[in-house]
Formats: structure tokens, sequence, C-alpha cells
């Protein structure tokens, strides 16, 4: 989203951290925009206790079935694309609004499908609401977070993320349970993975509720000519000790040397076809978060347990606990972001992923007895999944999405966000699409794949990605 460019610095009497006072209402106001991300956790990871049941009901197979999995991904990627220039044209606040929207017709349609394709359909449209709630729910935190903030704040998109995939999980299973186990099961006239895929109206609902409770961003209010707007957001969110003439003034100078970015704005100048270096950088981060394979954790992890010989209803067990573990990684990675920077974190998780990863490849190579791993691996399998997670957690999953917010110039940050995040749900239908065909060809190679990307993510960080922590946007060059 477009905001301001490079700025003089305020007054030390200013400061750029909200004020005790105003804290708590910037914690609501940020809680209420992670909820689109808590949508998108929900939305991703809730087909993980369908797969299954879809597959039987439609009597498909695994590259079908893959394809009816992922294509909301493809969604996921438009909506990350377009998200920029609609909060640029109507605002953050509107964009919320239509995203909580289309997260509830997804999920209704999703639960009562006339055939497969409409199914598809459906997971389409949610795929567009995710993807818009993956660009504004970054920015426009990004956008009224305080300085001194806004690393622990901007994580709360991804610990409302983490926290939206548990829940999912303990949905997913207390239906299960209803359905004396059976993915199929009836329950008031449904199937309990339609149930599963329906229960998300609740929070959708809630999303566009509190999407009517919160301010516009002030740089978007600037951007229109709402000045005295922004001074009230601005107050509130920044405290008392703000001069919030010179700060309107601050960013009303940085905006008049600006336009609004494009996709060629991304470009070198006097080039087509040489993207910016920053650019690539943020694809970089976005592209290897996916890479790794977390998201086989949360979109198959079900059928992955009940592949190597563990039963539903424990695999529906294993996948929640995964989920416990990534919102405790997730707590971590928020109290050290601001502390330790988010460049050391990402290493810390790197080098944790590909250890984890290779005991996975490892368990996964031996050979099935009576259709179960054998104990031993068995219990490697099952740790270093839970091990692969925390530390994806702690590291990747929050900080990407903080670097996202925070490390391109404010001139680019619109366009250059969509195409980050967009080149993470490309990558991400990838992963998801792959898997399953993947699985079936070899289960072990397929994690070694994953591995080996972990590694290559560390040489990455250490060259090409700048520490952006404690820095104000309008210091991004």
């Amino acid at each position: 989203m477009t905001s301001t460019e490079q700025a003089p610095p305020p007054p030390p009497s200013e400061g750029r951290g909200a004020h005790p006072d105003h804290l708590g209402h910037v914690i609501f106001i940020t809680a209420s925009a992670a909820m689109g991300g808590f949508l998108f956790g929900y939305d991703s990871s809730v087909i993980n206790g369908a797969v299954e049941a879809i597959r039987d009901r439609y009597d498909i197979g695994s590259g079908t079935l893959a394809q009816v999995i992922a294509i909301a991904l493809i969604g996921c990627a438009i909506g990350a694309a377009t998200a920029g220039r609609i909060a640029d044209r109507i605002g953050r606040i509107r964009c919320m609004q239509i995203a909580a929207v289309l997260f509830t017709v997804s999920a209704v349609g999703s639960a009562l499908p006339f055939a497969l394709w409409d199914l598809a359909l459906w997971r389409i449209v949610g795929g567009f609401a995710i993807g818009m709630a993956s660009v504004i729910g970054p920015a426009y935190i990004a956008e009224v977070a305080p300085a001194a903030y806004r690393g622990r704040l901007g994580s709360f998109q991804q610990a409302a993320i983490v926290i939206g995939i548990a829940i999912s999980q303990l949905v997913n299973y207390g239906i299960l349970q209803l359905a004396d186990g059976d993915q199929r099961g009836k329950i008031g006239g449904l199937e309990a993975w339609q149930w599963m895929l329906g229960v998300m109206v609740v929070p959708a609902l809630l999303y566009g509720l509190l999407s009517f409770a919160i301010p516009e961003s002030p740089r978007f209010l600037i951007s229109v000519g709402k000045t005295d707007k922004a001074k009230e957001v601005l107050a509130e969110v920044e405290g008392k000790g703000v001069n919030l003439d010179h700060r309107v003034e601050e960013i009303k100078q940085a905006m008049r040397r600006e336009h609004k970015s494009t996709f060629w704005d991304l470009f070198v100048t006097g080039s087509r076809f040489k993207l910016l270096p920053i650019v690539w950088v943020g694809i970089g981060l976005s592209v290897f978060q996916q890479l790794v394979g977390i998201n086989v954790a949360f979109y198959y992890s079900a059928t992955l347990w009940q592949s190597v010989g563990i039963d539903p209803s424990s695999s529906f067990l294993y996948s929640f606990t995964t989920s416990i573990i990534n919102i405790v990684g997730t707590v971590i990675a928020m109290v050290l972001v601001d502390r330790v920077g988010r460049k050391p974190l990402a290493l810390v998780g790197s080098a944790g992923m590909a250890i984890a990863l290779a005991f996975e490849a490892w368990a996964f190579s031996a050979d099935l007895v009576d259709g179960k791993l054998p104990e031993t691996q068995g219990v490697v399998a099952l740790v270093a999944a839970h091990v692969f997670v925390l530390f994806f957690a702690l590291s990747w999953g929050v900080v990407v999405w903080v670097f996202l917010g925070e490390m391109f110039p404010n001139r680019i940050r619109a366009a250059a966000l969509g195409v980050a995040a967009s080149a993470q749900w490309i990558a991400n239908w990838a992963i998801t699409a792959s898997f399953p065909s993947l699985a079936d060809w070899n289960l072990s190679g397929t994690y070694i794949i994953y591995t080996v990307f972990a590694v290559l993510s560390i040489p990455f960080v250490l060259r090409y990605v700048k520490e952006t922590k404690g820095k104000a946007l309008e210091e991004m060059g």
C-alpha cells in the first residue's frame, strides 16, 4: 500500500512509541486487523480434516485431490496481487470488509457443494479472501503501529494465523468425535467434513464486525485529504507525546514526492526486465518460507500420519498438537523479534528446520511393517515433525511477515508487497499440489527436497537480507 517516502525524523521530544494509556487501544486495533490472519490460518488448514473424505466421496486419485486442495492458492495469489491496489483506492478497512464477505460466502459454499467443481470454485473464493488478508493485515498493522512496538505488533498477524490453524484442527477433532471418528459420518443431515468447512462462518462474521470498530490507516486518510481524521488516529495510536502537526507534515512532505506505486516501479530504471534487488529479496523470503514444506504439515498432516499407520482420531490429535507447538514457537518469536532482530531469528530457524527435516526424511525411509513405521522411526518422525514446526514458527513464520511489512521503500511498498505475497502463494501452491504425487513416489525423497531448501535459505539470509529492527517506515531506502 502506498504510504510515505523518506522523510526527516521527528524531533527527539516527539518519540516514536505509544504512550502507555494508548497501548491497550493500539493492541485492540492490531488484534482486530489480525482477525484476517486468523481466518487466513483457519481457512488454509481446515481442509486438512476433509482431505480423505473428499477423496472418498468423489472417488478421485491423488493428482485430482491435490488440485482441489491447492486450487485455493491460485485465488490467494490473485487476491494478494490485487489487494494493495484495492486498498489504495477504497481504504484498508473497506478491503478488510470485502475479505470478510468472501470468507463467509466461501464457508457456506464449501460446506454445501453440489459437485467437485463448485467445491473447487468456493475454495478459489476463499483463497482470494486469504490473499487479501495476507497483504492487508501486515501492511495496515505496519502503518498504525508505533515504531517502538512495530515488530511485536506486526507479529500479531502470524500469531493470529497459527491460532487459526490450531482452532481449525481442534474444531475438526471435535466434529470427528461427534461423528464417531468417521469423516463422512452424518451430523444433522450433513457429513462431518461439511461441518468442518462450514464452521468458518463464525469467525468470518466476527472479522467483519470488528472491521467497523477500528480506524482507517492515517497514511491512507492523509492520501485522500482527511487530515483532521488522520490526526485523530495518530493521537489514538502514537500517544500524548507526539506532535501531531509535525507527524502529519512529515507524511505530507513525503507524499508530495511520491506517486502511486505500480508494477513497473519495481524494475531498475531504464529496464523492463530487471527487478530491483530489494524486490528479489522479498520474493526470495516468500518463496523460501514455503519451499521448506511447512504447509504440508497443515494441509496434509492427518493424511500423512494415516499413510504410515496411525488411526484417524490419533492423526487428527497429532495435527492439533502440532498446531499448539506452532503457537508456542510464534509466542517465542513475538518476544524476541524486537530484542534480537529479524535476521538472527531467521538463521536459527533455518538451521533448526534443516536438522528436523533431515530426521523426518530418515524416518520415512524405513519400510512399513504391517502398514506402520517401525517404532523407533515412528517416534522420530513425530518428534521431528513437531521440532520442525517449532523452529519454523519461532523464525520464518513471523519474521517474513514482519520483513515484508517493513523492508520496502515507501514509494514501492504496495506493489512490492503484492508481488512478494503472490510469489509466496505460488510457491505454496507448488508444494501443496505436488505433495500427494511426490509422497506416492517417495516420501523420504520428498522430505530431502524440503531439507535442501531449508539449508539453502541460510546463505540467502546471510548475503541478501538486511536487518529492519527499530527503523521507521520512512527510513527504508
